[in-house]
């Protein structure tokens, strides 16, 4: 662990980046009190511009505050991207360890399942998905992780078919174990590293597919997310432009920083690139 915290510490990159991820996180975590009033109030007239009679960011269309609704939004945009994340990463291990493990019939059949979401465009699934289901908090998670588990289950089908023939597997085979335990206890646990990395950048990637599809308007319309706020705004984008930008930035910071800690991650997982990139 030791090791580990000083390989991570040692990308200044990644610890920018745990360093802006975490101001967004305690900004989620504190909206209610820096921002006491609602995001969906009017606070102040229509189109005020920032630092204008009290509204820090400027207030949007109808008068609701830029500043709040941002505050809010990391909550309900960080939530949204972190479950959908959760899920895929529970998805896909399950999915890539059953065809790694067991090949044969399993493997073809899940492979095919993959290969058969891979075939769609991840973003155009997800549209069709949250537009026949209709657009509620539920339907974007799920249309998240509909789209999100194939890649993971593809890097963990790879793990597990590299591992499946080590010694120790073997051993744990030859001693009686069950398939259930040696793959709890054996594999997983040497599977992980490349399966953490994945997941910071599947939440980037969630935030992302979550604001293009409020954006869409195919967000849950009672939600104040990074994405709705950018989309309401979308037809006043020359007129009113902190409309956008303000949250266009949160959106740009935070997607940033979890790719800088996935990568920071990767280094410190995997000491061979770290000393092959220095080289």
């Amino acid at each position: 662990m030791k090791d580990f915290l000083h390989a991570f510490c040692r990308n200044k990159g990644g610890v920018a980046g745990l360093v802006v991820l975490l101001a967004v996180a305690a900004l989620a975590l504190t909206a209610s009190w820096f921002f006491p009033d609602s995001p969906w109030d009017i606070a102040n007239a229509p189109f005020q511009p920032p630092l204008s009679d009290g509204a820090l960011l400027g207030t949007d269309t109808l008068g609701r505050d830029i500043a709040t609704g941002i505050a809010y939004g990391a909550r309900i945009t960080l939530m949204l991207a972190a479950v959908a994340t959760a899920v895929s990463i529970v998805l896909g291990i399950a999915m890539g360890a059953l065809a790694g493990f067991y090949g044969g019939r399993v493997d073809q059949a899940i492979v095919g399942i993959i290969e058969l979401f891979q075939t769609i465009p991840s973003f155009f699934l997800a549209v069709v998905l949250v537009a026949i289901l209709t657009p509620t908090t539920q339907t974007v998670v799920l249309a998240i992780s509909v789209v999100s588990w194939p890649p993971l289950a593809r890097l963990v089908r790879a793990e597990f078919m590299s591992l499946r023939n080590r010694e120790f597997v073997q051993a744990a085979m030859l001693s009686g174990q069950s398939n259930a335990r040696i793959i709890f206890t054996q594999i997983l646990p040497n599977s992980l590293s490349p399966v953490i990395v994945s997941g910071s950048l599947m939440v980037a990637s969630a935030i992302l597919l979550e604001s293009a599809l409020s954006f869409l308007g195919l967000g849950d319309p009672n939600a104040m997310t990074w994405g709705y706020i950018i989309g309401a705004s979308r037809s006043v984008l020359r007129d009113a432009w902190w409309m956008s930008v303000f949250p266009g930035i949160a959106i740009l910071l935070t997607v940033l920083s979890l790719n800088l800690i996935g990568e920071a991650l990767n280094d410190a997982l995997n000491p061979k690139l770290a000393r092959r990139r220095t080289a």
